[in-house]
Order: structure tokens, then C-alpha cells, then sequence
């Protein structure tokens, strides 16, 4: 059974910058592509970034572009995401997810494929991230 575990969400004030981890087991982390979503309060849980199987091709919702970076170490079954110049508006929870298919997200139609919170079957319990203006 897969288990995902993030960690590093806190307090921050606007400007700043937290690094997100997200800790992996129970099948194959360098064979399978991974993303984070969040969910800010009264909000549908919503795509934040994506890296593929391995690693090569990252994707990233037009909020966050420039300043949120996902990146996938293999040798620690583990994926972050560094979030820099953080804004009120990025106040969620936020959660990692596994993709569903193994060795996803090789062409660009399958990181768009990404996006969807349906291309995945395993998902943290996520983390809180609260930025004060």
C-alpha cells in the first residue's frame, strides 16, 4: 500500500518561503510521475505542479509559475516543492498526490494530463500552508 507524508507547511508571512516535502513508499517513486494540489477554504482542491516519472518534465498552474519549483529526488523517495515569494492568496492545505500509470508524464499531452486530479489513485493528508499579508 502506498503512503504519502508531507511536511514543511507552516506560518509565513508575504514574501517569503517555505519548501514543501512530500516522503513516498510502498511501490516504485522513481517510476511513477507526481504532483501537488491545494485547497484553500470553501475552494475546490485545485492543481498546483507535476513532475513526471522521472523527473525530466515539471508542469506548473499559471498562479504559481516563477515562483513555486517541484523537483523529485529518487534516491530518497521523496518530492518537494520550494514556494518562493508567497502571497496571501497561496493560504491552503496542501496535498501530494502518486499518478495512477506507471512511467506518466513522458510527452507534453501527459503532463497537461496532470492537471486532473483523476490521473492519480494515492494522496497525502496534506499540509497546512497559511501566508499573512
Amino acid at each position: 500500500q502506498v503512503q504519502l507524508v508531507e511536511s514543511g507547511g507552516g506560518l509565513v508571512q508575504a514574501g517569503g518561503s517555505l519548501r514543501l516535502s512530500c516522503a513516498a513508499t510502498g511501490r516504485a517513486f522513481s517510476t511513477y510521475a507526481m504532483g501537488w494540489f491545494r485547497q484553500a477554504p470553501g475552494k475546490e482542491r485545485e492543481f498546483v505542479a507535476a513532475t513526471s516519472w522521472s523527473g525530466g518534465n515539471t508542469y506548473y498552474a499559471d498562479s504559481v509559475k516563477g515562483r513555486f519549483t517541484i523537483s523529485k529526488d529518487t534516491a530518497k523517495n521523496t518530492v518537494y516543492l520550494q514556494m518562493n515569494s508567497l502571497k496571501p492568496e497561496d493560504t491552503a492545505i496542501y496535498y501530494c498526490a502518486q499518478a495512477q500509470t506507471r512511467g506518466y508524464g513522458s510527452t507534453i499531452f501527459e503532463m497537461g494530463g496532470l492537471r486532473s486530479k483523476m490521473k492519480y489513485d494515492y494522496w497525502g493528508q496534506g499540509t497546512q500552508v497559511t501566508v499573512s499579508s
